[in-house]
């Protein structure tokens, strides 16, 4: 999944990104609710998670900024406030689930994958697949031909992706902003390199391959031939 997370707490900030990353999502970390309001955008994240106290504008202020927008992205609110009524404005103000501090942090991956796994896009089976080539996002793995294929979590989260835009290209800036983040303290020739070791693994021992680069406009995963420049 990626992840849009604001929260301001350092320690609980730094916990809850180190989870996430572990469990191969992609989290954008923004400690005030005005830069965290900055980054939201329609498709550009799978879920928002938003704490209720934030500097700059407040959970239930970015709640309401994004089903103003008609940003339907799943909402899950993190709060101190146990009581029913606040619980209920969150709700009703466009939150679809909350969470009390503390929390367990599988309990918080559970409900993001419930929320995650609401929206269309998501393939019912918790897989996606391109021809022979699978990726199982909740063990992590791919396989091709049946044949499982080891990979790097950013390697992973590439391949996954290029699948779910497959026959689409997407740009080396699109990639980087959806793979590595926003603000990510990489270079274009990162996706680059990126792209060509994930192409020595799930292509390089195929005959037909799979990830395609179009020349000036970027990178194509398909079932279907295409432009091929190494």
């Amino acid at each position: 999944m990626r992840i849009l997370f604001a929260e301001d707490d350092e320690t609980l900030g730094e916990l809850t990104e180190h989870q996430l990353l572990r469990r191969y999502h992609v989290v954008d970390w923004m400690k005030d609710g005005a830069e965290a309001r900055q980054a939201m955008a329609p498709g550009r994240y799978d879920v928002y998670v938003f704490d209720w106290m934030l500097p700059g504008a407040t959970g239930m202020d970015l709640v309401r900024a994004a089903r103003k927008k008609d940003d339907n992205t799943p909402i899950l609110l993190l709060t101190a406030r146990d009581a029913v009524q606040d619980r209920v404005e969150g709700l009703l103000a466009g939150a679809d689930d909350y969470m009390i501090k503390p929390f367990a942090f599988e309990e918080l991956e559970a409900r993001l994958l419930a929320l995650f796994r609401r929206q269309e896009r998501v393939i019912q089976s918790d897989s996606l697949q391109v021809g022979d080539l699978v990726a199982h996002l909740n063990r992590f793995e791919v396989t091709r031909g049946g044949a499982a294929i080891t990979l790097t979590r950013r390697e992973f989260q590439l391949l996954v992706c290029l699948m779910r835009h497959e026959g689409q290209v997407l740009s080396r800036e699109q990639l980087l902003d959806q793979v590595w983040g926003v603000g990510a303290d990489v270079t274009l020739n990162t996706v680059d390199s990126t792209v060509k070791l994930l192409r020595k693994k799930v292509d390089g021992p195929y005959e037909h391959k799979c990830i395609h680069s179009v020349y000036g406009a970027g990178y194509r995963l398909s079932q279907n031939g295409g432009e091929h420049h190494v």
